[in-house]
């Protein structure tokens, strides 16, 4: 019964190969030889005469300038990453110098492998719509080469009713500019903590910090610490833990003229240098007004992480590690206000079942408390949040996925006390949204999976990836999917 309720749309976002940005591109730099091949380009570029090198130049730009924003801006800033290779950089021409930058740049598609697990939220503008209309932004997960993720953005317009239209993605992306951030004394103190890294040298950084710092104030902190504390023989060790674990947080800037879908959300710190996976936004809203939140998880190659971003606009993103037990691990979501005073946010700690977790005062997430845990069929594997819970009249509707026979992906649904989230009061008998036909096949097959929907109108929209191939859009009305609920015998005992 409960496969019927759920309305595939016929609108879906597709991966596109043309949608790229320009990195640096270093040739041999792996390469132990005492004679890099970056040098040895550099040398060859040099030694092309001033026609041949307008000619490359002009070519280059004719080829790639529009599929790129301020292209001459990144050929110089990546010829200044490599200068340093250069004898004498001073007897390069402005041309040669930017034809340097071209020859160590490549563009990379952002979403050529995959594009999958979307989260909505409204959108921060609002403006020139009809009646029964709400525009919404699409979070992303895309996956180039090496199946590294990033987060992207897409903007919609849902309703009246059922209809959905999707904007156009075209146009140059722009990755983010890393600015300077407020950093938290808070959470430099939850992440020594969490590592064990207590000693004289962290206790009097800390207490000569104040509650909000930047990166200039933190190291005059550390420039004015005792000689007798560096002397130790964990001291420079120490200040490098201290370095480490302050970088993780930063702020990402758009420029005010980008459109929300030529925003790329790039890896920025090596802890996440392998990707950003699996955004899920909320629009959080408290007595200091709206913000849009989110979580996603870091990924360095061997180890994850998860993160937590914050944004006024979807312009400029602050991100923060998150610390403590019920972070430990992926598919954290936010609840999208406080509960009794709580900041709440759902979690799989143990990485399979459903908890709860409240972040204490010194800024870690609490040891979660089960909610549900792999039962029914389709989810023996595991379970876990599609999103963050939707507040309804009913209580908070939370989306889940399970994972059953040959690891097929499938999203059932929850409902959590409204005053009590600890509580399950209700779950639908099966699953709401499983892989058909068409969902099955893709990068990664089986699998249909959500990072968060929203409500609107009544009408509960899903949009969720189907195999890492496509994305998909699903609706069913709210007062239908509280109706097919059967309560829970937790909710019975209370």
């Amino acid at each position: 019964m409960t496969g019927t309720l759920a309305v595939r749309h016929g609108v879906t976002l597709t991966p596109d190969p043309r949608r790229v940005i320009a990195k640096l591109f270093v040739p041999g730099e792996d390469a132990a030889v005492v004679r890099t091949r970056a040098g040895a380009l550099i040398d060859r570029v040099a030694h092309l005469d001033d026609e041949e090198t307008g000619r490359l130049l002009r070519d280059t730009f004719d080829r790639f300038g529009t599929r790129h924003r301020d292209l001459a801006g990144t050929f110089h800033h990546h010829y200044d990453l490599v200068r340093h290779r250069i004898a004498r950089a001073c007897d390069l021409s402005p041309t040669t110098r930017l034809l340097v930058g071209a020859y160590f740049s490549h563009e990379y598609a952002v979403e050529s492998a995959a594009l999958c697990n979307p989260s909505m939220v409204a959108h921060p503008d609002q403006t020139n719509l009809d009646a029964g209309q709400l525009r919404v932004a699409l979070s992303l997960r895309q996956i180039g080469e090496g199946h590294l993720s990033s987060i992207g953005f897409a903007t919609a317009i849902v309703g009246p009713g059922r209809r959905l239209t999707v904007a156009d993605r075209s146009g140059p992306l722009v990755v983010g500019q890393r600015t300077g951030v407020r950093h938290r004394r808070d959470l430099l103190a939850a992440g020594l903590a969490e590592e064990d890294w207590d000693n004289e040298v962290t206790a009097t950084v800390l207490d000569a910090l104040p509650d909000r710092y930047d990166e200039a104030a933190f190291e005059r902190v550390l420039g004015n610490l005792p000689p007798d504390l560096l002397s130790r023989s964990t001291g420079l060790d120490t200040l490098e833990h201290l370095r480490r674990i302050d970088a993780v947080s930063y702020a990402t800037t758009f420029p005010a003229d980008t459109a929300l879908h030529e925003r790329v959300l790039w890896p920025a710190t090596p802890a996440e240098s392998n990707g950003m996976e699996d955004a899920r936004f909320v629009r959080f809203a408290d007595e200091s007004g709206p913000v849009y939140r989110a979580t996603y998880t870091a990924y360095d190659g061997r180890r994850i992480a998860t993160r937590a971003l914050a944004s006024t606009d979807l312009r400029r993103f602050e991100v923060t590690p998150m610390r403590g037990p019920g972070a430990r691990n992926k598919g954290v979501a936010l609840f999208p206000r406080t509960v009794g005073g709580r900041h709440l946010a759902l979690c799989r700690a143990d990485g399979e079942t459903i908890g709860l977790t409240c972040l204490d005062g010194d800024h870690r997430w609490q040891e979660p408390t089960p909610l549900h845990a792999p039962r029914d069929s389709w989810e023996l594997i595991q379970v876990g949040n599609c999103g963050s819970p939707i507040e309804t009249d009913a209580g908070w509707l939370v989306l889940t996925h399970g994972v059953g026979p040959m690891r097929r992906y499938a999203v059932g649904a929850l409902l959590l006390d409204l005053h009590r989230p600890e509580r399950v009061i209700a779950q639908l008998p099966g699953a709401l949204l499983s892989p058909d036909p068409a969902d099955r096949d893709g990068y990664v097959p089986n699998v249909v999976y959500s990072c968060g929907g929203l409500v609107h109108a009544g009408e509960l929209w899903l949009p969720y990836g189907a195999s890492d191939a496509r994305v998909g859009f699903a609706t069913v009305p709210v007062a239908a999917l509280v109706a097919a609920m059967v309560e829970s015998p937790r909710g019975r005992d209370g």
